[in-house]
């Protein structure tokens, strides 16, 4: 039967208790100690990777793999794209070995069917096109498709590496909440240029190394966290989702829907078109997609999907040295701290050191020297965090094919596009 969404009276929300809610759900107190990464690929045609995928072939290669014993969580996009969630680990060799192992499970499950994974931050060859046809996914394409066709491409096109991380103690210094969130949103901008892989649009280039990072800019400006300075990240956070817009009203016997420029705090002020429930405002957070978006952890959302068997394991091993590891902590503090003049006041992803990023990778100074010196204090910490000889060689590898010679990924499909016009 249809779950029933009507509210009962002693779950009714306050805004004061909405509030309060948002802060214990969103930042979980404690010393960092545990680690995770989200990986979202493509699926491609083996035999000719510029070849449409089918939705019948996405949907027998769904049903081949959810058969698999894997320890990380399985899902897919809206666009067919799937997604590996690792479950959290104690260590980041615990995490890479994992992933490792479910992601040789997947590729060999997937190989009679002549399909692999691709790791693009956008589909490079094909416009998008929704295969999953459930309330949440037509509500969002109705609410994005209100500005434009970027919320399309993000929902069916986009494939990330996102990086989880504990929240971190209440307690200052470089492991405490305050200075990781703060990390977060400064170290961001690096990320997007170092690990850019989006250069292409339809088969052509863009003038752009990540088209997924503009994409996610041209989305709805009203859900770009306005930073409030000398506010605690978690009273930060709870009043930006509070002054959000409601994407939709899930219902069950109803398109799901919401007008437009009606927020959460609007929803419990009014209570139309019925009170909010805390089910709702949880549901509300996963509506939510700021580039770093607290979840109880910090989720690191802005980094291009890698390629190659190994490609994800560098942002992944990279977060993990910068953020948990107090000296590269302060390394990788101090070097993107100037930045922060460059990005001003206006809100990620839509301030200028944003918008470099997406267009400039590598080759915008000020971005590469921040990368050169973030890299080398994550090489310098994998050691210390008992990270492997195949973890530090792949990282190592990284860092002087790309971020040593202000290059990225990116830099690579266009010199292959290039080749091949030629």
């Amino acid at each position: 039967m249809p779950f029933d969404l009507r509210p009962t009276t002693e779950d009714t929300l306050t805004p004061y208790g909405a509030e309060d809610h948002i802060r214990g759900v969103c930042f979980k107190n404690g010393p960092p100690r545990r680690i995770g990464v989200e990986l979202e690929w493509l699926l491609l045609d083996l035999g000719d990777p510029a070849r449409p995928v089918s939705p019948l072939r996405s949907a027998e290669a769904a049903s081949a793999i959810r058969a698999l014993p894997l320890r990380s969580a399985l899902t897919f996009e809206p666009g067919g794209q799937l997604e590996l969630s690792s479950p959290p680990a104690d260590s980041l060799t615990e995490c890479v070995e994992t992933v490792a192992a479910d992601l040789e499970l997947v590729r060999d499950r997937l190989r009679p069917h002549g399909l692999g994974l691709a790791g693009h931050g956008l589909n490079p060859w094909h416009p998008p096109l929704r295969v999953l046809d459930v309330p949440r996914y037509a509500a969002m394409e109705r609410h994005f498709d209100r500005t434009g066709r970027a919320g399309r491409y993000m929902m069916c096109s986009s494939a990330a590496v996102q990086v989880c991380l504990d929240a971190g103690s209440q307690e200052p210094g470089p492991l405490g909440q305050d200075r990781r969130w703060q990390l977060a949103r400064l170290l961001g901008p690096v990320l997007v240029a170092a690990f850019a892989n989006s250069p292409l649009l339809n088969g052509v280039p863009t003038g752009l190394r990540s088209n997924r990072q503009a994409v996610w800019t041209a989305l709805d400006a009203g859900r770009a966290p306005v930073r409030r300075d000398g506010w605690a990240p978690a009273a930060e956070w709870a009043a930006h989702a509070l002054d959000s817009q409601v994407m939709f009203v899930r219902t069950d016997d109803a398109p799901w829907s919401a007008p437009e420029g009606f927020t959460f705090r609007d929803w419990i002020r009014g209570g139309a078109p019925r009170p909010p429930t805390t089910p709702d405002l949880d549901y509300h957070l996963t509506t939510l997609f700021p580039p770093v978006r607290p979840h109880g952890h910090l989720e690191l959302r802005m980094i291009d999907a890698q390629s190659g068997d190994d490609g994800w394991l560098v942002p992944l091993a990279v977060c993990s040295a910068l953020f948990d590891d107090p000296r590269a902590t302060e390394s990788a503090f101090r070097a993107v701290r100037p930045l922060a003049v460059r990005a001003g006041a206006a809100p990620a992803p839509r301030n200028p050191l944003w918008r470099a990023a997406a267009r400039h990778g590598l080759t915008d100074p000020g971005l590469r020297t921040a990368a050169e010196h973030c890299f080398i204090a994550a090489l310098e910490a994998l050691p210390r965090r008992g990270a492997s000889a195949h973890v530090i060689d792949t990282v190592a590898e990284f860092t002087a094919r790309y971020v040593l010679r202000g290059r990225t990924p990116a830099d690579d499909v266009l010199d292959s596009w290039k080749e091949h016009r030629a």
